[in-house]
């Protein structure tokens, strides 16, 4: 029988993409410098603390730019304590398959998909947003053959919880050549996830694009703790003094590179309670400050955040406010911010 797919279009290859919408080198200079940081961060030669922060979907552009702008104004107070990776989520998992998927498939949420308009919206929301704050941003990869389309822009990328047990995210993770953030899958199984940062950080050979490629393997891959969901359907945390202490011995078996999680303060580990974000933070640094294992292991944080406090659904059309999970608003976070740097 033949296959049941419509094509309705060639996309451009990456290589053209980035021909027809290049960056210029004054934001190759940032990148450069920018994944310089966060590699010693990771690898322990700064002692500052990374924030991977921002809206949970980068929905559109005049708002999330507002949002990035802001945030470079709070950057300069707290620079030598944070370093942002803002969060320019512009492909949304879903778990039904159903839904907003991001600005990659729907540039306009309240209109029909097209992944075309799509591809150059979120390179141009990217270039955008590093042109008007010297930031470069964290995506996830969803999927892993369209990273080619922003790999000159971006300085961290996430596994989702779904997608880290799929080999070809494991793999292409080992070749992407920033800091890849594997998450704990949806079970909670931390084997999973250590077995995921094994992968990424190995050297692999495998196909991608069409082509046959190999890679040198990943030293900064490393862990995210977002909870998990139990049998019951239940939202069970994982960020605890303990779950952190766990990890830590997990590492210490594997005898892996640049140890390291960040923990995700939204997802299980908030049950989704968008204002929990802000005891969990302060959790997470209350446990660093009572074990120098600990501290040298936990590198940061990510907390989804944006104008408006809460969720909307699509069509309600408030400016600045979450149409996918609840973020915590400006002021809010603003706040948090700071108290987050005295803690560290």
């Amino acid at each position: 029988m033949e296959m049941q797919m419509e094509f309705i279009r060639k996309l451009p290859n990456p290589q053209d993409l980035k021909e027809e919408f290049p960056v210029t080198d004054d934001i190759r200079r940032i990148k450069e410098e920018r994944d310089q940081e966060i590699a010693d961060i990771l690898t322990g030669r700064s002692d500052k603390f990374i924030l991977i922060i921002g809206p949970c979907s980068a929905d559109r552009e005049d708002a999330v730019l507002d949002y990035m702008n802001r945030l470079a104004k709070v950057q300069e107070k707290v620079r030598d304590k944070l370093f942002f990776i803002p969060r320019v989520y512009t492909n949304k998992p879903r778990t039904k398959g159903i839904g907003y998927k991001g600005m990659l498939h729907q540039p306009d949420p309240e209109k029909e998909e097209d992944m075309l308009a799509g591809i150059i919206a979120i390179r141009q929301l990217h270039t955008d947003v590093a042109r008007e704050t010297g930031f470069t941003c964290a995506e996830e990869m969803l999927y892993p053959e369209n990273h080619r389309y922003l790999s000159d822009l971006l300085s961290y990328v996430a596994v989702g919880a779904r997608s880290v047990e799929n080999q070809q995210h494991r793999i292409v993770a080992s070749g992407i050549g920033v800091p890849a953030g594997l998450k704990n899958p949806t079970s909670g199984d931390i084997t999973v996830m250590m077995n995921s940062v094994v992968a990424a950080q190995s050297p692999q050979k495998f196909q991608y694009r069409g082509w046959e490629v190999k890679t040198q393997g990943n030293p900064l891959a490393h862990c995210i703790l977002r909870g998990y969901v139990d049998k019951f359907g239940r939202n069970i945390p994982n960020y605890h003094y303990e779950d952190l202490q766990n990890l830590q011995e997990a590492y210490d078996k594997l005898n892996l590179e640049n140890p390291a999680v960040i923990v995700d303060t939204n997802h299980s580990n908030s049950g989704k309670k968008y204002l929990e974000q802000i005891r969990i933070a302060k959790d997470v640094l209350h446990s660093r400050s009572q074990s120098p294992k600990i501290c040298s292991l936990v590198k940061g944080l990510m907390i989804e955040s944006y104008i408006e406090d809460g969720a909307q659904k699509i069509g309600e059309g408030v400016y600045g406010k979450s149409i996918t999970d609840p973020c915590l608003g400006w002021k809010r976070s603003e706040k948090l911010i700071y108290q987050l740097a005295d803690l560290v």
